[in-house]
């Protein structure tokens, strides 16, 4: 251990003798380290196992600003609210698109989708609005009512039956809605996505 560690300050001061005296450059050392490659981060961007991935902390952020744009008590009217989160989240995968990790993307788009179908039932507000909204969208009378009438929060109630049969994916997509997995197919398979 005490090997290794006076080996990265002995690379590290040869490093920083070449930047400071070769090339004539200052080094802040509290923001410089040497290390593998897989225990640095540059960018928001890591490589694991040779593949470039985006940092957890970057992924972390970018959660919380979806949290952000589709926050319940954020009382904006809905096409602000789709126009907002369509220009984060292409802004988003235009820069870290290039990450090769494809695992959470469908998870984070189920969950983005959940989360608007809450913010629709919220605003609808009233029982008798989310009644007649919900008829507008085909579902039965008898499970428009039982579904408005419940005394369930907004979160839980975006997954029930109704709300998902009423407020389906293509509806939310004709909403302004954006994908996150389209944004990263078009990046990564261009051919495949119209």
């Amino acid at each position: 251990m005490v090997k290794s560690m006076s080996a990265g300050k002995r690379v590290m001061a040869s490093i920083q003798r070449f930047l400071e005296h070769k090339l004539r450059l200052t080094i802040n050392k509290k923001k410089s380290k040497v290390a593998p490659v897989r225990e640095c981060g540059f960018l928001g961007f890591v490589f694991v196992n040779g593949k470039i991935r985006w940092s957890e902390k970057s992924f972390l952020e970018f959660k919380r600003r979806l949290r952000l744009f589709t926050g319940r008590s954020w009382f904006v009217l809905m096409e602000y609210r789709y126009k907002k989160l369509a220009e984060y989240v292409r802004g988003w995968m235009n820069y870290y698109g290039i990450s090769e990790y494809y695992r959470p993307i469908p998870g984070i788009d189920e969950w983005l989708r959940r989360r608007m179908r809450m913010c629709c039932w919220k605003q609808w507000r009233y029982t008798r609005t989310k009644v007649r909204n919900l008829l507008k969208l085909g579902i039965y009378k008898k499970e428009a009512i039982s579904t408005s009438l419940s005394r369930r929060g907004p979160w839980h109630l975006s997954r029930t039956m109704a709300t998902q049969a009423g407020m389906t994916n293509k509806w939310l997509s004709k909403q302004g809605l954006i994908s996150v997995k389209e944004q990263w197919l078009k990046i990564h398979y261009p051919a495949t996505v119209r």
